[in-house]
């Protein structure tokens, strides 16, 4: 189905076709015919398949359609994280470049003043986190009193994160669902999110698009077996046969990514890490070189697994095969994107070999085996030290030894002389069994009337 077919404003279509987009994917096409129409959904399709532009394209048709002054949020988009707000602020400012509507992101991290005074200023679309959201909210910056469209995007990974609180204290300060248009669209739809959606939306319509197969066809995935020593030497061997463009490394802890970065570094393969300790400022920049083709590598934990749309990511690594099944589907995701190809690698060592059975199970399908020739493995590789856990580095710190641990000793208050310590008389072990016998205690004597007392004064005396 072509754009065109479908009642499209005029200003919408010009930018599409701006875009480079002609065709709708298969969830646009099962999804824009009904919310086109002002119905609510709840659409569940694979990762990189258009959900971004369908919710994008049912929100500007929605507005334009309803003449209302500016001044107040008129739509609400609500995402999980930062990059997936960045992302959807660049996409909804290209869709609706000939619409005239002010799109403003809010998101934690960086310029609050300035998100602040742009939210004063007044902003027709409002894409953020629901955490700044609502410090601004509660501030009375803001007002969702006109909201006339409401989109929950990742819906699955609000209940992941943990802010499934703070998403119910927003839909609740929202007119009556019946008042606004609502599209909720993620990679998964389980039960909690679709009780959320019977909660907060209108009799939602329900749209799957092949949920039977839960990774992009036009991914080539890939497994390979080893030990968590041979790990880096048979990376090394990967990244010369395969000639990676366009290569992010996925892997599960911070510690773990700052080490292989000091690695591939040291070995001639430049690239960063992206994780959640990063500043937000130099995270949006790393990504920006890796977008623009200037940085080759990008090592990321799960905090780039979902939302970002990079093209010509050719290959995606999982250095660690994730614990949760269904962060291995956005983790490969990344790649084969809008119907492009691409090559998903995993290693499995002795602890990922554990989570290989579930992924299998999950994405109903078994991953294709590869056994590494010697030939594959670079063993003439420069090493480099481990980075430090945090109590280690508290450790080395000066004075911090078992015996020298100034931290650790008690500190006597400023002006105030320590008290002084009595001796205690030395205590002497017996010279015999005599003394070593308890001595009888002395009954004490009950106290006498007074009569009978001088009665027996009166006795000894005669």
């Amino acid at each position: 189905m072509r754009f065109e077919e479908l009642p499209i404003p005029e200003q919408v279509l010009r930018a599409i076709a701006e875009a480079g987009f002609s065709e709708c994917t298969p969830i646009q096409e099962q999804t824009l015919p009904i919310t086109l129409t002002g119905t609510d959904i709840a659409g569940q399709a694979q990762t990189g398949t258009g959900k971004t532009a369908a919710f994008l394209i049912s929100l500007f048709t929605c507005l334009l359609a309803n003449k209302q002054p500016a001044g107040r949020p008129r739509a609400l988009i609500l995402a999980p994280t930062r990059e997936l707000v960045v992302q959807i602020d660049a996409d909804a400012k290209q869709l609706g470049a000939h619409c005239g509507f002010t799109v403003q992101a809010i998101y934690g991290g960086v310029d609050y003043m300035k998100q602040k005074n742009a939210l004063l200023d007044g902003a027709d679309i409002v894409v953020g986190t629901p955490g700044r959201l609502i410090d601004y909210l509660k501030q009375k910056i803001y007002s969702l009193k006109d909201i006339e469209v409401l989109v929950i995007d990742e819906a699955d990974r609000m209940f992941d994160l943990g802010f499934i609180a703070d998403l119910r204290f927003i839909l609740r300060k929202l007119p009556t669902f019946e008042k606004r248009q609502n599209l909720m669209f993620s990679a998964t739809l389980n039960p909690k999110v679709m009780e959320l959606a019977y909660e907060f939306m209108n009799s939602p319509t329900k749209v799957s698009v092949t949920p039977e197969a839960m990774t992009a066809e036009r991914v080539e995935q890939l497994l390979f077996h080893c030990s968590r020593k041979e790990k880096f030497s048979l990376l090394l061997g990967l990244l010369r046969r395969e000639g990676m463009a366009r290569t992010m490394i996925f892997i599960n802890t911070k510690r773990e990514a700052e080490h292989l970065h000091n690695l591939l570094n040291a070995n001639s393969f430049p690239c960063k890490v992206i994780s959640g300790d990063v500043e937000q400022r130099k995270r949006m920049k790393i990504l920006d070189n890796f977008k623009d083709g200037s940085l080759p590598i990008l090592i990321a934990t799960d905090v780039a697994s979902r939302g970002l749309h990079i093209d010509g990511v050719s290959h995606v690594i999982n250095y660690d095969l994730p614990q949760d099944c269904e962060d291995y589907v956005h983790r490969i995701g990344r790649t084969a994107r809008a119907g492009a190809e691409g090559k998903a690698i995993s290693l499995a060592d002795e602890d990922g070999a554990f989570f290989l059975e579930a992924i299998e199970e999950y994405i109903k399908t078994k991953i294709p085996t590869e056994w590494a020739d010697d030939d594959l493995y670079v063993l003439d590789y420069v090493r480099t030290a481990r980075p430090k856990r945090v109590q280690d580095i508290k450790r080395d710190k000066p004075g911090a030894g078992r015996g020298n641990d100034k931290s650790r000793r008690p500190v006597a208050a400023p002006h105030k002389k320590p008290a002084a310590v009595v001796a205690k008389p030395a205590v002497t072990a017996p010279s015999s069994e005599a003394e070593v016998k308890k001595k009888p205690r002395r009954r004490k004597r009950k106290p006498q009337p007074a009569g009978d007392q001088a009665a027996v004064t009166a006795t000894e005396q005669a």
